[in-house]
């Protein structure tokens, strides 16, 4: 914008000092030539006041190595702009000095030629036309060719300025950038010498250190979210190589409740707290999970703290946060989980004879071929947790939350299900032999070929079940006038 402003200001000078000299060209010949009088002898002639072909071979020749000089310089310069390895600083010195060439070039063109050919100038003023000039007029030419001059000038100090400008802004871009990616590296360096004395810390013999180690790791998944899978998985390996039933090494002795057979003998054995180290890593780890809040049933190990076939026999687990935890084959029996939050929790499998679930919350955990015989869940939350094939033998259920569970298969022989809430739930081909459910609600719930034979349902709420007449619940159950169909 800046150069076409500038050449149409030029353009304008020239046209009107061409105007300007054309009118008073002619009144001055006639004035001067009177047809009587005889010429001078030192009066030009018209051969020799008549311009010289425009433009001179000289100029002409001085304006072509001036071009390709340029064309030269610009040429150079991008060349080893691109080509050379030099640092970017004199990348872009280059690249600027070949563009502001190339402006100065177009420039000069526009003020000079081009200007005067747009006027209609194709050949230099005289000395007969320049003598004709007014001195108003040669002020005015003088002017106009200063302010065409300070215009170029101030052009291409503009061009110039805005040139370095954008090259200034890509150079201040190219090094914040060089910043960032350097910051990067040295945040990836500090995290991963983090991890690595962290690590190293687990394997200390003294049970603080290995306590700040696992700590140090739940600190460094929140600052590192891309290694929350790996460190997930080593605290998860931790736990697995340090439970009750793993001895440290080939000398020690195994805890009596590793080797008792029976649940009598597990049960007369003092309830053992883990140490602080591994209680701190299964309680972590879980909560380092990529989806946390889904059904183990979906999700199975994948994203999860893998514990699968730990062993905590006769372990005291209360108040324990193992939500999303994946505990398949694990072995819990006579410990105690009360008032654990559970939520979510794979057990499949499980062996969990005798161990202590009150208040408890198990909602959405799969518990499904679990060993539960024994067990006392009473007033756990159970809503919607699978319990598909479990063995629940003698357990306590009173006042549990089962609403929507799934109970297909499941052995409940002699359950204590008193007051205990079945609401939708499904007991198709489940075994309730001698089963205690005084008062319990089991409206909408699936009865399909259910062994109902001496169950107790005396008070028992059984509007809208399925899969069984009131007949045949009847025949095999015990009712009283309070049960309601």
């Amino acid at each position: 914008m800046v150069i076409a402003a500038t050449a149409t200001a030029l353009i304008g000078a020239a046209v009107a000092v061409r105007a300007r000299r054309q009118a008073h060209t002619a009144p001055a010949a006639a004035l001067t030539q009177p047809p009587s009088t005889p010429e001078p002898e030192n009066t030009p002639s018209p051969a020799e006041d008549a311009p010289a072909p425009y433009p001179p071979h000289g100029r002409r020749l001085h304006w072509l190595l001036g071009v390709l000089l340029a064309l030269v310089v610009i040429g150079a310069c991008t060349a080893a702009a691109l080509m050379l390895e030099v640092p970017d600083w004199a990348r872009w010195t280059l690249l600027g000095l070949a563009i502001a060439v190339g402006a100065s070039m177009g420039i000069i063109i526009l003020v000079g030629p081009m200007a005067r050919r747009l006027a209609g100038e194709t050949a230099p003023l005289t000395a007969a036309e320049r003598r004709q000039m007014t001195a108003p007029e040669r002020v005015e030419a003088v002017n106009a060719a200063r302010n065409t001059l300070i215009q170029a000038a101030t052009g291409l100090v503009v061009v110039g300025g805005v040139v370095f400008t954008i090259l200034g802004l890509r150079y201040t871009a190219d090094s914040l950038e060089t910043s960032r990616q350097a910051q990067l590296t040295a945040d990836q360096g500090q995290i991963t010498d983090r991890y690595t004395k962290a690590v190293e810390q687990l394997g200390s013999a003294k049970q603080d250190v290995r306590l700040g180690g696992i700590y140090a790791l739940q600190r460094l998944a929140a600052d590192s979210p891309r290694d929350r899978d790996t460190i997930r998985s080593v605290l998860a390996a931790y736990v697995r190589g340090h439970d009750l039933c793993t001895p440290p090494d080939r000398k020690s002795k195994l805890p009596k409740q590793c080797t008792a057979r029976f649940d009598q003998a597990l049960a007369k054995i003092p309830l053992t707290r883990p140490g602080a180290d591994v209680l701190a890593a299964l309680t972590i780890a879980p909560t380092l999970a990529t989806a946390r809040g889904h059904h183990s049933i979906v999700l199975r190990s994948a994203g999860r703290a893998d514990f699968s076939e730990i062993r905590f026999p006769r372990t005291d687990l209360s108040h324990a946060n193992l939500q999303d935890a994946y505990l398949p084959d694990a072995d819990l029996r006579g410990g105690d989980l009360s008032d654990a939050h559970l939520e979510g929790v794979d057990l499949t499998k499980a062996h969990l004879e005798g161990v202590d679930l009150t208040g408890s919350l198990l909602g959405g955990a799969d518990l499904g071929g679990a060993d539960l015989r024994g067990a006392d869940l009473g007033g756990a939350d159970l809503g919607d947790v699978n319990l598909g094939g479990a063995d629940l033998g003698g357990v306590n259920l009173i006042d549990a939350y089962l609403t929507g569970a799934d109970l297909t298969d499941a052995y409940l022989t002699d359950a204590h299900l008193t007051g205990a809430d079945l609401a939708g739930a499904d007991l198709a081909g489940a075994y309730l032999t001698d089963a205690h459910l005084t008062g319990a609600n089991l409206t909408g719930a699936n009865l399909t070929a259910v062994e109902l034979g001496f169950v107790d349902l005396t008070g028992a709420n059984l509007r809208h079940v399925r899969g069984k007449t009131e007949k045949e619940i009847r025949a095999m159950a015990i009712v009283d006038a309070k049960t309601r169909f």
